[in-house]
């Protein structure tokens, strides 16, 4: 991983956000054609980096209110490793308390990945939409 990567979210902080250049990974199916990187941009409020083996970013997407201190979040979580550029949007976005209580619910388990959430759309004829 780049320096200046490593440099960048060292400089992030709760509640800013940022946009994250990421290269994901695709297995090709075609004969000869072996793993295809996919450039990825993701936007989010930065809730901090996880994992103990794995590194991730871990972005906030939506945010759920339920109470005062209870929020369900869909976030995105990013491989450190794959991570190639770091932009931040607008610093403090969400608040530190807000984004602080965002991140509580997060680590006590209170959100969906947004991978799941995606097998719930479907497509919608203009017809049912009357």
């Amino acid at each position: 991983m780049k320096k200046t990567v490593l440099k960048q979210i060292k400089n992030l902080r709760l509640g800013d956000l940022v946009r994250i250049e990421w290269f994901d990974a695709s297995i090709g199916r075609s004969r000869g054609t072996g793993p295809i990187d996919i450039p990825v941009r993701s936007w989010g409020i930065f809730l901090g980096v996880f994992g103990e083996k794995n590194r991730q970013i871990i972005l906030a997407q939506n945010n759920f209110r339920f109470t005062e201190t209870i929020y369900d979040s869909d976030y995105t979580a990013i491989p450190l490793a794959w991570t190639v550029n770091v932009v931040v949007i607008e610093k403090s976005h969400l608040p530190v308390d807000e984004a602080q209580r965002v991140l509580d619910s997060f680590i006590s388990g209170k959100r969906q990945a947004i991978r799941f959430r995606r097998r719930q759309w479907r497509s919608v004829n203009s017809e049912e939409l009357d």
